[in-house]
């Protein structure tokens, strides 16, 4: 048995050519090890061994193999192959497999692994063989496998038509052992982004999406020479379908450093083709207290906006909260880590993370800035109505995204809100200079708590989380103190209803539905009814109703005055 060479070795991973039992050459795949002797030593009859990496293998990884007939070839490809070698865990997993040019075995040999693991069985594309298995935990986590016909008659060729080196590793399931033709695992000890081929990028443009967020996620270096190929690919990115380009760049704001990504991305020229009014961010002024133009001051927002959640997380790290503006936020907030947590463990969409779709509307949340421009007499520059307006703009990109409804909707609401919580804060600290009494004076009334529910729903978590990075993106390192414990205040407030008290002043139980009130005052459909019923619950939110009767009563009176 082959010993396993320290993780560091130039060996781990590779192919060993031994000639008396000295490493005289190697290579990714037995082939190049094979050819590299030839080239010293061509009388030598080396040999040929793997060194294997030691690196955890996930357990389904054996469930499909157990699965597998028993002469199929299979082959661990790409993220999930990555991740491993990099220590992470993955629950999507990337198969390969021969097929010798039927590529509907390769949906066979998927739904033969889906019946004898109980997964459910996608065709995904029939002429190419591709197919996806998803497999729900008893914990609720899922596993995604994908299977795939080889891209070319052989295993290297199938690599060599991918998009980077470190993407372009395979393992075979059955002996585990790693076929690395490219040098992919030596690009990954080194932290550089290698194409792996000149025409990576220029047979699919939207690679130039995946090369950032690869960068971004793993602290890679984009070579000179990839980086070059990705400007010249930027024009083609057009002829792409839309879905694709909106799917990977939805993996970049789900990912690490979303805010350097887009600095990436816009330094490529990547945004103008992609999202074209942002490009007009960059260089709108604003005046004090904001320190930044509105591009600048978009990305340190999205920058706030990671660090904060970072902070907030349940695998809560101190140090990620050792500055004193995200001390105070963990102080204040950090009771509500499990409530975050859920929050964003629920989706719109299979397809895209609420995580996802906050950090798309920090991108948005001053879009419509430019076009609210206007210098006063005084010299300060104000934005009038500039949520209302982003509101429809990211609503329009949404839609030009072909995201879902209830994603377009979260998205406005969250955009249209992002100013609300600045006005609660401002007029708390202006009511505490007023009143000494108590540091609870100026909180926001049950109306407004209300109020602010009503008009952003499930969106109102997202709009606090955006409204405190918004602030600290404003001020930067000359954030008041007492400005950034009032807004901490109203989010604990607003937050402590949500989830602590909902019945009492967020959603209060419905004492009466439509057809009771056309029926007790002789109504007809109509828009009265609704802004009655609305009246109502208000009320109740006010603690001025608390029962049938009383909603009853009210309701006579508030018709009486709306007559």
């Amino acid at each position: 048995m082959t010993k396993s060479p320290p993780p560091n070795s130039p060996y781990a991973g590779r192919w060993v050519a031994r000639v008396r039992q000295k490493i005289i050459a190697h290579g990714g795949t037995p082939e190049q090890a094979r050819h590299a002797v030839k080239k010293s030593r061509h009388k030598e009859k080396p040999e040929i061994t793997y060194m294997p990496i030691p690196f955890t293998f996930p357990p389904l990884l054996s469930d499909v193999v157990d699965a597998l007939p028993a002469d199929q070839p299979l082959y661990l490809i790409g993220g999930a192959l990555r991740d491993m070698l990099l220590g992470r865990i993955s629950h999507d997993l990337d198969f390969g497999l021969p097929t010798l040019n039927k590529p509907s075995e390769a949906l066979k040999v998927a739904r033969q692994i889906a019946n004898k693991i109980g997964a459910a069985y996608y065709p995904l594309d029939s002429e190419r063989g591709a197919a996806r298995l998803v497999l729900i935990n008893e914990n609720g986590t899922r596993d995604v496998l994908d299977f795939a016909a080889f891209r070319g008659k052989t295993l290297e060729e199938d690599l060599r038509g991918r998009d980077f080196t470190l993407n372009a590793i395979a393992l075979d399931a059955r002996s585990q052992k790693l076929h690395d033709p490219l040098g992919g695992a030596a690009d990954l000890r080194a932290k550089v982004l290698r194409t792996c081929s000149p025409t990576s990028l220029s047979d699919d443009p939207v690679r130039i999406l995946r090369a950032v967020r690869l960068a971004a996620n793993f602290q890679f270096k984009i070579l000179p020479e990839t980086r070059k190929a990705m400007k010249e690919a930027v024009s083609s990115l057009a002829e792409t379908s839309i879905e694709r380009q909106r799917d990977e760049f939805f993996k970049i704001l789900e990912g690490e450093q979303p805010a350097t990504a887009l600095r990436a991305l816009e330094m490529l020229g990547i945004l103008p083709e992609f999202l074209p009014e942002l490009a007009t961010l960059k260089g709108t002024v604003q005046s004090a207290p904001h320190v930044n133009d509105v591009w600048a001051h978009t990305l340190s927002a999205m920058g706030h906006l990671e660090s904060m959640l970072a902070a907030l997380s349940p695998e809560y790290d101190s140090s990620k909260a050792s500055e004193f503006h995200n001390g105070l936020l963990v102080l204040k907030l950090g009771r509500y880590r499990e409530q975050f947590a859920k929050h964003f463990a629920e989706n719109l969409t299979t397809d895209r993370s609420l995580y996802g779709l906050l950090f798309f509307a920090a991108l948005y949340h001053d879009v419509a800035k430019p076009l609210t421009s206007k210098s006063e007499n005084d010299g300060r520059i104000r934005f009038l109505g500039h949520e209302v307006e982003g509101g429809e703009m990211v609503a329009e990109r949404a839609r030009k995204l072909h995201l879902s409804n209830d994603e377009v909707d979260r998205l406005k609401r969250i955009v249209r809100g992002h100013l609300r919580l600045h006005f609660m804060a401002r007029r708390m600290l202006e009511q505490r200079e007023q009143d000494e009494s108590g540091e609870r004076s100026g909180n926001p009334s049950r109306r407004t708590i209300y109020r602010f529910f009503r008009d952003t729903r499930e969106a109102g978590v997202d709009v606090i989380l955006l409204s405190l990075a918004d602030l600290r993106a404003t001020y930067e390192h000359s954030l008041p103190e007492d400005l950034w414990a009032a807004e901490l205040d109203v989010a604990r407030l607003l937050l402590e209803n949500y989830w602590e008290r909902p019945a009492e002043t967020v959603k209060p139980p419905s004492f009466l539905d439509g057809h009771e009130v056309m029926e007790a005052f002789e109504l007809h459909p109509s828009p009265i009814v609704g802004a009655l019923l609305e009246a109502i619950r208000e009320a109740q939110a006010m603690g001025e109703i608390a029962d049938k009767k009383a909603a009853l009563n009210f309701g006579k009176k508030w018709l009486e005055e709306n007559k």
